[in-house]
């Protein structure tokens, strides 16, 4: 762990040491000698699924692929955020750097906590390097708003669960992850017992963010810069259905009747969101209704109990990451040369720009989780285990993943074919970094086709 931590931290001097012109590509290529390190993490199950094990923190298989998916995405936030950050002066260049380093810092201690209250500290932690990254570097005078919309709701869910956490201390009398799970079962029948199951979840399904609660997301994803962006969608929303998984297994008599009111706000919620996408003409706000929608089926996998729904859960919560991801960096591509995200002013790049088409393609079929991809596998397994459990499901899975497929294609067609407009006769052209951002992006999705126990959590 130690291995992966320490060189992270490093990182931080590094961005403020470091000459004008190497500034970018040190801390890049440090960057991405971590992600290639941790990968390590990824060839130890051992038997009882704890390793890496230290009194503070651990690895098991579930906690694995969300380390390797934070590490891997501080080099392509550095990679992407290059250009618009170039003309800042030097050192709000380097407070960058250093609030994206600490980020990945507190990620990092948040997923290999094995202490429930560290993980709640380390939880709480990253709202702020985010905050100060939406509200300093973002595009809109909005920014301000979506800033407080994000704090307040995140806080104000979050501190129920403090006060669950401690409660949750006082009756077992341990908060480590690996004795919980021995301890005796709950006796929960009260009143006040099923006020705590609610306190225990409701922090981390304001995070995914669960169809109701999800009014921050949008607003944190439209205004922040694109690392912003990235980190949120990627990791920051998937903070939530770890921190469900984890807790999830301690509240295990209640949630068989308490469910089913946040199961059906779920799936309602991803063809409520699905629906919205298709009336978008906003590039960066239909890329996060998409998210609110796919984590959606995350809550709904992770709520009914089943290995299935849990490993559905854990696959596509990876395979979301990578691909909302590269939609954001490819947004955020249009917006450097348009400086618009209306998608109504930007139509017919095919022409101008051939090769981002190819990504365009391959990140929209991604999205609607085209066979063979993980997106695909993680969705099924979501669907299958939630017809199990009531075949009514199928109604509102199967509308939901129609509805997904049609603002996808919807999204590719408006942005890439038909004729150019006019006004658009200047464009610059893609540049290498750009292609090697969306590589990265995309190749560790299609090579996870190959080894898909990699990301399959407990049942691997």
């Amino acid at each position: 762990m130690l291995k992966i931590l320490v060189p992270t931290l490093m990182l931080i001097p590094t961005a403020w040491l470091a000459r004008a012109k190497w500034l970018w590509p040190t801390t890049l290529a440090h960057s991405l000698m971590i992600a290639l390190a941790s990968f390590s993490w990824l060839n130890n199950a051992s038997e009882t699924g704890w390793s890496a094990l230290n009194p503070y923190m651990a690895t098991d298989p579930l906690s694995v692929p969300l380390l390797v998916l934070t590490c891997w995405l501080l080099p392509l936030m550095i990679l992407a955020s290059q250009n618009h950050t170039a003309s800042e002066p030097l050192n709000r260049q380097r407070m960058y750097l250093t609030l994206l380093t600490s980020l990945q810092v507190f990620l990092i201690l948040a997923f290999g906590a094995t202490e429930l209250i560290m993980f709640y500290l380390m939880f709480e932690a990253t709202l702020l390097p985010t905050l100060i990254i939406i509200t300093r570097w973002g595009n809109q005078a909005e920014r301000l708003n979506a800033g407080v919309y994000f704090l307040f709701y995140t806080l104000a869910s979050s501190l129920p669960l403090l006060v669950a956490l401690l409660l949750l201390q006082n009756s077992t009398g341990t908060l480590s992850l690996l004795t919980l799970q021995y301890s005796d079962p709950l006796c929960l029948i009260s009143y006040a017992d099923k006020l705590w199951w609610a306190g225990c979840l409701l922090a981390f399904l304001v995070k995914m963010p669960l169809y109701g609660v999800h009014l921050w997301l949008p607003k944190a994803h439209v205004e922040a810069p694109i690392a912003g962006s990235m980190i949120l969608a990627a990791v920051l929303l998937k903070l939530g259905g770890y921190g469900m998984m984890r807790v999830i297994v301690i509240l295990e008599p209640l949630t068989k009747e308490l469910s089913y009111p946040f199961i059906i706000f779920a799936l309602w919620g991803v063809i409520m969101t699905g629906s919205i996408c298709l009336r978008q003409t906003d590039l960066k706000s239909l890329i996060a209704y998409s998210s609110v929608s796919h984590m959606g089926l995350v809550v709904g996998g992770i709520l009914i109990q089943t290995p299935w729904g849990f490993a559905g859960a854990l696959i596509l919560m990876i395979a979301h990451g990578l691909t909302s991801s590269a939609l954001f960096c490819l947004a955020n591509t249009n917006y450097e040369r348009l400086h618009s995200r209306s998608m109504l002013l930007a139509r017919g790049l095919q022409m101008v720009l051939p090769l981002m088409t190819t990504w365009w393609f391959i990140s929209s079929l991604a999205n609607l989780a085209l066979p063979p991809l993980p997106n695909l596998m993680g969705e099924l397994m979501i669907i299958t285990s939630l017809f199990n459990w009531s075949p009514w499901t199928l109604i509102l899975t199967g509308a939901g993943t129609l509805i997904t497929a049609s603002y996808s294609i919807y999204m590719f067609l408006m942005t890439q074919r038909g004729p150019l407009p006019s006004h658009l006769i200047a464009l610059d052209p893609s540049h290498t970094r750009e292609h090697l951002l969306m590589a990265l992006h995309l190749l560790p999705l299609i090579m996870l086709i190959l080894k898909p126990q990699l990301i399959w959590g407990w049942i691997s």
